[in-house]
């Protein structure tokens, strides 16, 4: 996989564009933000996900998506059990993942930051394919954006701490850091 600099699109990445981004403002990419998410909730494969994020979510299918019929979001990327990665919005843009959110006292990290989708949730382990394909993720966005260190990578739970718990206790940080830095150290 190969994150194109110019574009901001990764070149192996299933494309789904969304319409739920805008410009950025001027800032730097400097904040990698991992989250979670499945539609219906603990149900994978389902395509939901996609839908929802393109806001063809047909909300009479189940009765969760009334809830969020009114929602508008998107993220950068998803991240399948599988390890298939698609991809929303363009680097360079803003997508709407963190919400209402603070990073190091710095508010709005739409504005500055990149979402990765993990499809999963809170309280079942991420799948090995996932994390091989986020390490590989991550490494071509910090070879794009170097000021995505690894500890500026962190959780939607670490910045909106009273609305979210994603990618929850489930999420092996210290295997996706270590293998972030075992790249790091032998280049």
């Amino acid at each position: 996989m190969r994150l194109d600099p110019i574009t901001g699109w990764c070149d192996d990445a299933r494309h789904c564009p969304s319409p739920n981004c805008n410009d950025r403002p001027l800032a730097e990419v400097s904040l990698l933000v991992i989250h979670n998410i499945s539609l219906p909730p603990a149900q994978f494969g389902t395509g939901k996900v996609q839908a929802f994020f393109q806001n063809r979510l047909d909300c009479t299918e189940h009765p969760y998506f009334a809830g969020i019929a009114d929602l508008r979001v998107s993220a950068h990327f998803l991240i399948e059990r599988d390890g298939v990665v698609t991809q929303f919005v363009s680097c360079h843009q803003r997508a709407w993942h963190a919400g209402v959110s603070c990073f190091e006292g710095r508010e709005g990290c739409n504005d500055f930051s990149l979402g990765i989708e993990l499809e999963g949730t809170d309280d079942q382990p991420f799948t090995d394919a996932q994390y091989q394909a986020l390490v590989g993720l991550t490494r071509q966005i910090q070879a794009v954006f170097p000021a995505v260190t690894v500890a500026r990578i962190c959780g939607h739970s670490d910045i909106a701490p009273t609305r979210k718990t994603d990618p929850g206790p489930c999420f092996d940080w210290s295997r996706y850091r270590a293998a972030l830095l075992n790249q790091e150290v032998a280049q």
